[in-house]
């Protein structure tokens, strides 16, 4: 019997690693922090700033699982957001790239998402009908989004953004003893659709088959490039949509924007167990991942952890994270 029950629970372990890792993390920082750091105003302080990144995850998690990767992520994400607050400029600030336009609400919305989809759009070809290196591929067009971002801008901070474009992501609802973020209800939102895509659609199917074997997915009729410029395309989307309500919740955007946004969101998903060979990774992973990792930078800032330690814990959890995914899909190899 104790065998089998030693059994069971490196079983339950195995299949859940990253909540199991979730959840012990939240009660070691309860005990470390006496409890301060667990309270409903921290709670609400981590899902602020983590939202933004999750939807940069959601993107970067499809294309991994189709065995990509994604470079290019921050500096879309800068671009989207600038983009966005270009349109949701006060007309009357005498710096507006805009001056004197009054652009209708939705403007900034859509702009910012049509920046996105191009560069993913651009990445899912150059990728599938280009034979580039998704790793070469999306370091170019890195260079091209942080180029066209400070051409764009001049190298000048996008400021004194409309009231009603702040309001997206700055916004809470509920009564006062339980303040809701609305960026925390977009990540649900946005964690249920790509869920439903993954589960129950034919494509989403298609990019787990293509990240296990793209040879056999091609030969059981799957159409391997166009799913592939597919899933780039989406995963743009989403970064325009981070973009947005960066330069919402931040109330401006500047080239420094989302810097470094896509190693938190590889790493995120790395520890929510999307697998770097391709074909494994869950939507639920994605997100516990996300805030996984928040709540480690949450937990280092919040015990005064200097930041420059932060980034070598950041860089030592996705070394280990990485190292044990290759060891446990070794033999699909």
């Amino acid at each position: 019997m104790g065998n089998l029950k030693n059994l069971q629970i490196k079983s339950f372990l195995s299949r859940y690693t990253t909540f199991a890792t979730f959840v012990a993390l939240v009660f070691v920082l309860g005990i470390l922090t006496g409890g301060s750091a667990l309270t409903w105003s921290s709670i609400k302080t981590l899902l602020i700033a983590e939202s933004v990144r999750a939807f940069a995850s959601l993107g970067v998690g499809m294309i991994i699982i189709t065995w990509g990767i994604d470079l290019s992520i921050g500096y879309v994400v800068c671009l989207c957001a600038s983009v966005a607050a270009s349109f949701a400029q006060i007309p009357t600030y005498e710096s507006a790239l805009y001056f004197g336009h009054d652009f209708l609400f939705f403007m900034p919305i859509i702009a910012g998402i049509v920046a996105g989809g191009i560069f993913g759009l651009l990445n899912g070809v150059l990728v599938a009908y280009g034979r580039l290196p998704p790793f070469i591929a999306t370091l170019g067009t890195m260079s091209l989004a942080r180029g066209i971002q400070l051409i764009y801008t001049k190298a000048q901070i996008v400021g004194s953004l409309k009231q009603g474009f702040k309001d997206i992501a700055q916004k809470s609802i509920g009564p006062d003893f339980l303040q809701i973020p609305l960026l925390a209800i977009y990540v649900l939102i946005a964690s249920l659709g790509v869920w439903v895509f993954l589960k129950h659609t034919k494509q989403g199917t298609h990019f787990y088959a293509i990240g296990g074997n793209p040879q056999a997915a091609r030969v059981s009729g799957i159409h391997v490039e166009r799913d592939l410029v597919c899933v780039y395309f989406y995963a743009g989307l989403l970064y325009g949509i981070a973009g947005i309500l960066q330069a919402s919740r931040l109330g401006l955007a500047n080239a420094l924007t989302a810097n470094g946004m896509e190693l938190d969101a590889i790493a995120a998903v790395t520890v929510g167990g999307v697998s770097q060979t391709g074909g494994v990774g869950t939507v639920g992973g994605m997100i516990i991942g996300v805030f996984t990792m928040g709540l480690i930078n949450y937990g280092m800032s919040f015990l005064s952890i200097d930041s420059y330690f932060q980034l070598l814990v950041k860089g030592a959890i996705i070394l280990v994270a990485v190292f044990f995914d290759m060891k446990k899909y070794a033999k699909r190899a």
